[in-house]
C-alpha cells in the first residue's frame, strides 16, 4: 500500500471516530448549553465564517517567531557540536547543557524569560516566544548534530591527518559532508518544536497577535469550534513543516536514502 494512501485511510479513521465521538459519547462534554468537541463540519463551517484571513494573520506572526527561534538554536546547536570535535573535552558539558534545555519544562520558564525579556514593543515579535522556540530546537539538533559528526569514516580521517590536517580540517572536509543526514533529521523534528515553542511562548510574550493570544481568547469566551481551528491548523502547520524539510533533506542528501545519484 503507498504512503499516501495509508495516510489518506488513517486521517479518514481519525475524523470518523472524532465525528461520532462529537455527536455521542461526548455530546454533553464540557460547560455551557454545548459539548467541548464540535463535528469536523461545526470546526470546517467556524473557519468559513472566520475567513482563512484571519487564521494566516496569526499563523504569519507565530511562524516568524518560530522562524527566528529556530534559525538561533540550530546556529548556537551546530556552533557548540562543532567545538566539541575541535575540543573533545568539552563534549561532557556541551552535552548536560543540551539535556538540562530538554529537561527544563518551557511552561515553568516561560514566565521567567518573559520577566527578564520584557513585553515586546507594538508589532515586534515576542521574545519570549522566540527564546522558547530556540530551546525547543536545541536538544535535539546538538544530539543528532554530535552523532552525524562522529559517524565520519574512519580511514577518511585517517588521510586527512597523514596529509597534517588538524581537527578543523577534518571537520571541514570529512565530518561535515557524513554529518548532513544526522543535522537534517534533527532540523526536521525541531522544525514542528520550534513553531509549537513559539506558540507557548505567545502565552507569555505580552503579544496582541498569534496563535498563542488567539487560542487564549477563543478558550476565554469558550468559542468552541475557533478553538479547535486554531489548535489543528497549528498541528497542520508543524505536521506541513515537518513533511517540507523531509523533502529538502531527502533532496540534499540523497545518498542517506539509497536514492541514485545521476552524474
Amino acid at each position: 500500500m503507498p504512503a499516501w494512501l495509508s495516510a489518506a485511510l488513517a486521517a479518514a479513521v481519525i475524523i470518523g471516530l472524532w465525528w461520532v465521538g462529537a455527536v455521542t459519547v461526548f455530546a454533553d462534554a464540557g460547560v455551557g448549553d454545548r459539548g467541548a468537541i464540535p463535528t469536523p463540519l461545526g470546526v470546517v463551517q467556524k473557519i468559513i465564517e472566520d475567513g482563512i484571513g484571519f487564521y494566516l494573520t496569526h499563523v504569519a506572526v507565530t511562524l516568524g517567531e518560530a522562524a527566528q527561534g529556530f534559525l538561533w538554536g540550530t546556529v548556537l546547536a551546530l556552533a557548540v557540536s562543532a567545538l566539541v570535535l575541535v575540543w573533545p573535552r568539552l563534549e561532557g558539558v556541551v552535552t548536560q547543557v543540551a539535556v538540562v534545555t530538554y529537561c527544563l519544562p518551557l511552561v515553568a520558564i516561560g514566565p521567567l524569560i518573559y520577566v527578564v525579556i520584557g513585553a515586546p514593543k507594538a508589532g515586534e515579535a515576542s521574545g519570549t516566544a522566540i527564546v522558547l522556540a530556540a530551546l525547543s530546537v536545541f536538544f535535539t539538533t546538538v544530539v543528532n548534530t554530535l552523532l552525524g559528526l562522529k559517524s565520519a569514516d574512519r580511514s577518511s580521517l585517517d588521510v586527512v591527518a597523514v596529509y597534517g590536517g588538524s581537527r578543523f580540517m577534518q571537520l571541514r572536509k570529512v565530518r561535515s559532508v557524513a554529518s548532513l543526514p544526522g543535522i537534517l533529521t534533527g532540523l526536521q523534528i525541531a522544525v514542528p518544536s520550534a513553531f509549537l515553542g513559539a506558540v507557548l511562548g505567545e502565552w507569555f510574550g505580552g503579544v496582541q497577535r498569534g496563535i498563542g493570544p488567539a487560542l487564549i481568547i477563543a478558550a476565554q469566551s469558550t468559542n468552541i469550534e475557533r478553538t479547535w481551528a486554531l489548535v489543528l491548523i497549528s498541528g497542520a502547520v508543524a505536521a506541513l513543516g515537518y513533511m517540507l524539510f523531509g523533502l529538502v533533506a531527502r533532496f540534499v542528501t540523497p545518498w542517506s536514502t539509497g536514492q541514485v545519484v545521476a552524474a
